[in-house]
C-alpha cells in the first residue's frame, strides 16, 4: 500500500501567495497532488516555477474572457490518465471552475464552486451550478466510479460549521437552500471526510480578513473533501492546515491509501 497526499487551497491568486512563500510551502510538505481555487490568473502571466513546479505536472483551468478572476490548478506528481476541463456544461465552463484528473484508482474533481453573494443572480447561478455539477457527477457514481469532490464549496454545511450560525442564516454561504444542497450531496452517497474524523467546533477554512477574524478564529469552514462511499475505507486521515498563512482560506487535506 501507499500513501498519497491531497491538499486543497483557495489561494485567493496564486501571484499574491508565491509572495507570501507558496512555493516554499509546497516543497516542505511535497503532497502528491495539490488542487488550488481562485488563482485569478493565465498561466501565460505566470513564471516558470509558478506555471509548472518542480517534480510536478501541472494542470490549468481559467476563465477566456476574464484575467484575474476565478481559476484553478492541479499540481500532481503522477500524470494522470486524462484530465478534463470543465464538466461539459458551457454555461458553467466557461468560468474556469472545474478540473477532472482520473487516476487508475479514482477520479478527482477540483473544483471552486460560484459565491452567491454579490446579487439573485449570482445565487441562482451558484445553484444552478450546484446542481448540473450534481448530475455529472451522479453519472460516473452510478457506474461505480470512485470520486474525490475538493474544493471550496462557497456555503457551510452544519451550525458547526461557522462561528455565527444565527447571524448568518440570511447571508448567501449559510441559507437554508444552499444548505439544503449539502444535504442533498450527501444523501446520494458523498461523504464530508473531516467530518469522519472530527466532531469539535471551532475547526474553520475561511476568515474574513477585514475583520481580523483570523485573529479571533471567526470563521467558516467551506473547504472539503467528499469522496463516495466505495472510496471511503482507503481514507486514513482528513485535516484542516489553519497555521499556513497566506489567504483569506487555509489548506486541506486527505491522506488516502492506494494499492
Amino acid at each position: 500500500m501507499r500513501e498519497l497526499k491531497i491538499l486543497c487551497w483557495n489561494v485567493n491568486g496564486i501571484r499574491a501567495v508565491k509572495g507570501k512563500g507558496f512555493l516554499e510551502w509546497l516543497y516542505r510538505e511535497s503532497p502528491d497532488i495539490v488542487c488550488l481555487q481562485e488563482t485569478k490568473a493565465h498561466p501565460d502571466q505566470l513564471d516558470k516555477d509558478l506555471r509548472e513546479p518542480h517534480g510536478y505536472y501541472a494542470y490549468w483551468n481559467y476563465p477566456e474572457q476574464s484575467k484575474g478572476y476565478s481559476g484553478v490548478a492541479t499540481f500532481t506528481k503522477e500524470k494522470p490518465q486524462r484530465v478534463q476541463n470543465g464538466f461539459g456544461v458551457a454555461e458553467y465552463d466557461t468560468e474556469g471552475r472545474t478540473i477532472v484528473a482520473e487516476y487508475p484508482e479514482f477520479t478527482l474533481f477540483n473544483v471552486y464552486f460560484p459565491n452567491g453573494k454579490k446579487d439573485d443572480t449570482r445565487l441562482k447561478y451558484k445553484l444552478d451550478f450546484y446542481e448540473a455539477f450534481l448530475q455529472f457527477v451522479e453519472t460516473l457514481r452510478e457506474k461505480g466510479g470512485k470520486l474525490i469532490i475538493c474544493g471550496d464549496f462557497n456555503t457551510a454545511h452544519k451550525e458547526i460549521d461557522l462561528a455565527r450560525p444565527k447571524e448568518n442564516s440570511t447571508a448567501s454561504g449559510f441559507l437554508p437552500i444552499e444548505r439544503a444542497w449539502m444535504d442533498k450531496l450527501v444523501t446520494h452517497g458523498y461523504i464530508d471526510t473531516f467530518r469522519r474524523f472530527h466532531k469539535e467546533p471551532n475547526q474553520y477554512t475561511w476568515w474574513d480578513l477585514k475583520t481580523r477574524a483570523r485573529e479571533r478564529n471567526v470563521g467558516w469552514r467551506i473547504d472539503y473533501f467528499f469522496v463516495t462511499e466505495n472510496l471511503l475505507k482507503s481514507v486514513s486521515k482528513a485535516f484542516i492546515m489553519p497555521e499556513v498563512m497566506g489567504a483569506d482560506h487555509c489548506p486541506v487535506g486527505i491522506i488516502l491509501k492506494t494499492p
